[in-house]
Order: C-alpha cells, then structure tokens, then sequence
C-alpha cells in the first residue's frame, strides 16, 4: 500500500534546503482558500519553484524501484513545502483531479520527499490511516514515501524546529491500486528469481508481465 525508497543525494537535499532558506514562502491556502485543515507554508517564487521542481522530477526518474512501484504516466511538480511551530495539515484526503495549466493530473498515488532531519523538529509526522492501521512517518533527508492519494492522512502539529519537505501527486498508469500492488510484487519476484528459471519458463512470465501491464494500463 505505500513504498519508502531513498531518493535526492546529499547535494541534492543541500540543493534544496539552498532553494528554501533564499526563496519567498506564502501562506499555503493560498492554492485553496477554502481548506481550513491546512496551516502551512509553501514556496511562492516561480524561478525557484521551477529549479526544485526540475531537480526533484530528475530524480523521480532515474528511480527504477519509483517507476516500479507506481507505474507514473504524470507528476505533478514537487512543491516546496514547510511548517513552523504551531502548524500542521488537518485530516484529509487528497483532491482527486489536479489541474496544472491545460493538463489535468489524477492523483492516484501521493508523495513526500523529505528534506531535513526528523531530529531537527518536533512533532510534524507523516500520519497515514490504511484501513485499521494508523502508521506515523519521519524520514531521513532524501527520503521519499509513496501511498495511496485516497487514503486519510495528516500532518501533525509541529511543536519545534521546522519540517521542510516536497510534496508531489502521481497519476499511474495502473490506476487500480490491487492491480499496481500485483503487477509490482510479480515483476519484484521475477527480477529476484527470474535468472535462477529455466529460460522458457523465465519467457513465459515476462510475457504474462507484459500483458497484465498492456490490459491493465491506462492506454498512451
């Protein structure tokens, strides 16, 4: 149901952290005024936005367990986001069409990238709700966690310090998540064992990972 995989480099974390501390936060309701849950700060300068943005999105793909695990057709640019003392992001799910200019994004898959050290701040966990399980997330610098958009999740109060993260939507190919959950564990499975079969068997199981992924998937 959700995937933490290390991401940015230590000079691309620095890179960012670089961007944030010289850039200009503004309220983030700014993006929906009408969102009393949310009491945070995002990044507000197009040139800096764009650099972060890049940065992050280069490293989304040259990720081969990112591409595996959510099959992307489209990301929304990652957005610099943070949270001082006293702010949090109230429980939610996140909207489910994303408009950006002419394109639409579906946002099947959500994202945080995590930018500085969980011990620098107070409070301010990843709090996730998947079915019964209630799961509390603080990554390392670099860090990335990917779960379902339609889950409830929040960010808690930050009682200390600042938290400083990116956050990015996924429209996946595969927008079925049992499916998406299926077609990953079956191409894991065949890169862990698939040399150790006999080569007719090991063709016949990329030919079923094809087609699962060319019946299943949203069509080009």
């Amino acid at each position: 149901m959700y995937r933490i995989l290390p991401l940015l480099t230590e000079a691309e974390v620095a890179e960012c952290r670089r961007i944030a501390a010289a850039s200009h936060f503004v309220d983030g309701r700014i993006s929906n005024p009408h969102n009393k849950a949310k009491n945070n700060q995002q990044l507000h300068e197009p040139n800096a936005g764009q650099a972060s943005a890049q940065l992050i999105l280069q490293a989304f793909g040259r990720s081969e367990e990112f591409r595996e695990f959510a099959f992307p057709q489209k990301i929304t640019p990652p957005l610099l986001t943070k949270y001082q003392p006293g702010m949090y992001y109230g429980a939610h799910a996140d909207a489910a069409f994303l408009n950006l200019g002419n394109a639409v994004v579906r946002s099947d898959l959500s994202c945080t990238v995590f930018l500085n050290d969980p011990g620098s701040y107070e409070g301010g966990a990843l709090h996730i709700r998947l079915g019964d399980a209630s799961i509390r997330f603080k990554l390392q610098p670099g860090e990335a966690i990917i779960y379902p958009s339609d889950t409830f999740h929040e960010v808690e109060r930050v009682t200390s310090g600042e938290r400083l993260v990116a956050i990015a939507f996924i429209q996946s190919r595969i927008p079925d998540p049992f499916r998406r959950n299926l077609l990953f564990d079956l191409n894991e499975v065949a890169a862990l064992e698939g040399l150790t079969m006999q080569p007719e068997n090991f063709s016949r199981l990329q030919l079923v990972q094809s087609n699962l992924l060319r019946y299943w998937s949203d069509k080009p």
